[in-house]
């Protein structure tokens, strides 16, 4: 099972620690990606460990001589950046997340420290394109109560009633279309084009709305 955690030359007896620890704290759904292991230039007994997977990142720390180990996470949603520096023996990675809090890795082999970025790198661009979808669904619910309905009833019965040959100087008819549903059109027009531009409709969807709310004139 660990056999995929040691392409990239970490310590067995690490991954086999970490992994063992890591099992026990997956969640549904959750899969690990990637696990690089430290090699400290001269005593490396006790290495510290970074763990990615699709829902977030762990370091895990050993304690009481090895007997123990300890771990603290992050999501991915409260990651704002990763960073990678590379030394000249071995390199560091770290992150960073939106309180302001900051963990790091140093002296982990460069090719570790490079696939480490890599995947989380890619998981704060699906992390960030899941934000938009859910930014997005907000949006189109908060303008859900702009509805694309025919004129109100007191309008349409008036279109109904009035004779075809009225003749147009007569005031009231007048008055009534053009002061009432002008106003009522452009204001739609109007929401119609905000969700156009905030990208909440397609080109085509405005074209269709925009198309019915002008044969209704």
């Amino acid at each position: 099972m660990i056999d995929k955690f040691l392409r990239d030359e970490q310590d067995p007896k690490a991954i086999e620690k970490v992994y063992t620890r890591l099992v026990d704290l997956l969640t549904t759904g959750e899969e690990i990606i990637y696990i690089a292991v430290q090699k400290k230039p001269l005593v490396n007994l006790l290495p510290d460990c970074i763990a990615i997977t699709n829902k977030r990142v762990l370091f895990f720390t050993p304690a009481n001589l090895g007997l123990s180990i300890k771990f603290v996470d992050f999501v991915w949603k409260d990651v704002v950046d990763v960073y990678t520096k590379e030394e000249i023996i071995g390199a560091i990675f770290s992150v960073k997340t939106t309180n302001g809090a900051e963990m790091g890795v140093d002296y982990l082999p460069k090719v570790q420290a490079r696939k480490l970025y890599q995947y989380a790198q890619e998981r704060k661009e699906a992390e960030r394109e899941a934000r938009r979808l859910r930014d997005l669904e907000e949006k189109r619910a908060e303008s859900g109560s702009v509805q694309f309905e025919t004129p109100s009833q007191p309008v349409a019965a008036f279109q109904a009633t009035q004779p075809a040959n009225q003749p147009e100087s007569q005031p009231e008819p007048i008055v009534y279309h053009e002061e009432v549903k002008p106003d009522v059109l452009t204001e739609k027009l109007k929401k119609l084009r905000t969700l156009f531009d905030n990208g909440l409709i397609s080109q085509e969807e405005y074209n269709h709305k925009k198309l019915e709310l002008l044969n209704d004139l």
